[in-house]
């Protein structure tokens, strides 16, 4: 038989074989496209053939090669889609329908938003501003001197450190008070805003506290702002947040960019008073620093300190939800563990 007919009588062959289960499947395999198919000794007859055929030869031969190529990969997707189907479940129309997985605000995005939504009832608007700042917004327009502990490395995060011919030092924000420094720059007062935002700090990661977390601060720059005005607007943050018996108290404190400053304490919301670790046996616990804007960090931004006066506050998130919901580990709230986030799905504020 000569090879031209040899091509013709493989030809008849794929066509007319059966392929209707996986064994039949793996014989066509081996006789047609394995490693040592009979197609392949037709590739070595291409020696005998007279040179003016081998041309045409040589296309019959790839004819025949891809037929059955093509073959074999209908039959492989054809076996493939049965097995999908056949493990398909069966649909039980009979059966209650299941309850759809609803996923959990995390906890210091409701406190977050909480706090938002108090100061916004009255007056405050929202104020952002960047992360990675310059040594003048994040320190010394908020009345820091040069020696000031907060401006060493164990506190902070330097991105880069100016150099001896005055360039400034690049900072991650150790608070979201360079977004009162901008704001105060680029506002006239009246100004009342709220600055949320993430912050960082080198800090140890404990129980107690982290690299990474989360304030919110608040500013009122006008005429004839008192420290009266301060007490009554915390006052009324306090209990909208908590409840209204909440005990609250005010500390002298310092603060740099505030004078007078104070401290605020409420009473410890997880021992109620008895003492505990949150509140290191005291019953009260701070949740916030304030103060009356210093006269310096008004000048610094062009205001008039003779004319307005204003206050100004802080408070971390992961404080203010540690006592809302009881929560006695800062780390749980970067941990991503789902059991500990499902608990704050149905937490209404």
């Amino acid at each position: 038989m000569s090879a031209e007919e040899k091509i013709e009588s493989y030809k008849k062959e794929i066509e007319a074989f059966s392929i209707s289960n996986e064994e039949e499947l793996e014989k066509y395999r081996l006789r047609f496209i394995g490693r040592k198919n009979v197609l392949g000794e037709l590739f070595g007859e291409m020696r005998n053939v007279a040179p003016e055929n081998r041309k045409s030869f040589g296309v019959s031969l790839n004819e025949l090669k891809n037929l059955a190529e093509d073959k074999f990969k209908a039959s492989v997707e054809l076996f493939k889609g049965a097995k999908q189907v056949k493990k398909a479940a069966p649909v039980d129309l009979t059966l209650p329908p299941q309850d759809d997985e609803v996923g959990a605000v995390h906890p210091l995005t409701q406190i977050r938003a909480r706090i938002i939504q108090i100061f916004e009832r009255i007056g405050f608007s929202v104020a952002d501003g960047p992360e990675i700042e310059d040594d003048f917004h994040n320190f010394t327009a908020l009345n820091f001197p040069p020696n000031h502990p907060a401006r060493e490395m164990q506190d902070t995060f330097f991105i880069k450190k100016g150099s001896k011919d005055g360039e400034e030092d690049i900072v991650l924000r150790t608070h979201t008070s360079n977004v009162q420094i901008r704001l105060m720059e680029n506002q006239k007062p009246p100004i009342r805003a709220i600055m949320p935002g993430r912050v960082y700090r080198n800090e140890a990661i404990s129980a107690r506290a982290h690299c990474m977390f989360h304030q919110v601060e608040g500013i009122y720059i006008n005429e004839n702002v008192s420290f009266k005005d301060l007490k009554q607007t915390l006052y009324h943050f306090a209990k909208e947040l908590f409840h209204k018996d909440i005990k609250i108290r005010f500390r002298p404190s310092f603060f740099p960019f505030t004078e007078p400053s104070a401290e605020m304490d409420i009473s410890c919301l997880i021992c109620h008073g008895e003492g505990c670790n949150i509140c290191k046996y005291t019953g009260w616990v701070e949740i916030l620093g304030s103060g009356m804007v210093d006269p310096n960090v008004l000048e610094n931004c062009d205001i008039d300190s003779e004319k307005y006066t204003g206050f100004a506050f802080g408070m971390g998130i992961e404080r203010i939800a540690q006592l809302k919901f009881q929560v006695n580990d800062l780390r749980l709230y970067t941990e991503n563990d789902v059991r500990f986030l499902k608990q704050f799905s149905r937490i209404t504020l």
